[in-house]
Order: C-alpha cells, then structure tokens, then sequence
C-alpha cells in the first residue's frame, strides 16, 4: 500500500541533514542505545543497572532494513553537518491519513545531545510534514523524568495537551507520560520557525 511515507526524502538545514535510515545504520543505533541516559529516556530499558537491550543488532539490522521502505512510517537519519556523522534519528508514524494527522518520535545519542541539532531535526520533520506530507496534526508522547525534551518540543512549538499516569515502570517507580501536539495552524509554523526562521531544503531521496 502507497502512503505519504512512501517517499523518503533527504533533507538539509544548516547544522543538521536527515537522510533515509538504512539497514547499514543498525550498528551505530545499538552504539548508541548502549548509551544509559537515551536507553531510559527512551524507555527501552527500564532500570539504569540493565545493561542489555531487548534486541540484538542482527534485529536492528532487520528492522531497519523493513523501515527503509516502509509504508506505515517515515524514519530518517539525523546526521551532524559539521561531522557527517548519524547522531540519532527522527520518525513519523501511526498515520491517520483521513485525520492528516501522525505520531513523532525521536532519539539523540550522546554525540547529538547539548549542541542543538535536536531541536533542528524536529523542526525539519515537522516543517516536512506540514509543507510537504499536507499533516494538520503531530502528536508526540515524552516521559515526565524527561523535561530536557519537553524544552525541545515546546522550543519547536508543541503543546501540552495531558498527562498519563504511571505509564513507565522505571527504577522501581511508576513514570507519568506527557502528550503533546502541534497543528499547521501554529504560531511557531504560520509566523516562522521559533528557532531563528530556518530554511529547509529538500535534495533527492538518493542523494
């Protein structure tokens, strides 16, 4: 079944570029899961003394071969300009294509996290999904022990719409899950990208 995920485009902004996810790439994703701090933020593992992940990388590897050229989601690589290096990844997913609407996830290892490139990689998927996908609506989930991403998300011009209770088992404690959304139709997007007007250029899917 064709979708608006079907293509896979490569995009470029200033510090950041994000490419189509490829099977090559399973490696550098279980590196950086490895990574305590994006392993429990993410919710992957679910105690900070786990020190094996629920897949191997021959799972990756095939995951990440599926999602290459999937219909139901739109994964991209996040990699850093200045290095030319895969410092995390950007999805779309759960598409409602009646709703225009669809889910958003992201992760930064390590090498990504503190420089910025996070919140360029949310605004060029967001900017892509509403310009060039036609999305009203992209809702995100993020955990309350994860405030630094909320910034993020806010930065960009996500709201806040609710909270789920207890929805992570972390650490011998229950974890709430905070629900955000951002519309075409805000202010963030209609007026201008809230981190300095950025000007996304969209390049082939193979390039």
């Amino acid at each position: 079944m064709t979708t608006i995920f079907t293509h896979k485009p490569t995009t470029e902004g200033p510090r950041v570029k994000l490419r189509p996810i490829q099977a090559q790439d399973a490696p550098i994703v279980h590196r950086m899961l490895q990574d305590a701090e994006a392993a429990i933020l993410t919710g992957t593992v679910h105690s900070s003394s786990q020190t094996t992940l629920p897949w191997t990388l021959d799972d990756l590897r095939v995951t990440y071969e599926r999602w290459s050229s999937a219909d139901d989601r739109l994964v991209l690589a996040v990699i850093d300009q200045a290095t030319n290096a895969m410092v995390g990844e950007v999805v779309l997913n759960d598409l409602n294509e009646l709703n225009r609407s669809c889910g958003f996830r992201t992760f930064l290892g390590a090498e990504g996290r503190g420089r910025g490139l996070g919140s360029e990689a949310t605004e060029m998927i967001v900017r892509y999904g509403f310009q060039e996908l036609g999305l009203h609506r992209i809702a995100l989930e993020v955990y309350a022990f994860n405030p630094r991403a909320r910034q993020v998300y806010e930065k960009v011009g996500f709201r806040y719409e609710g909270t789920g209770r207890d929805a992570l088992w972390s650490d011998e404690q229950w974890i709430d899950v905070h629900y955000m959304s951002i519309l075409e139709t805000d202010v963030p997007l209609s007026r201008g990208s809230a981190t300095g007007h950025l000007s996304v250029a969209c390049l082939d899917s193979n390039a």
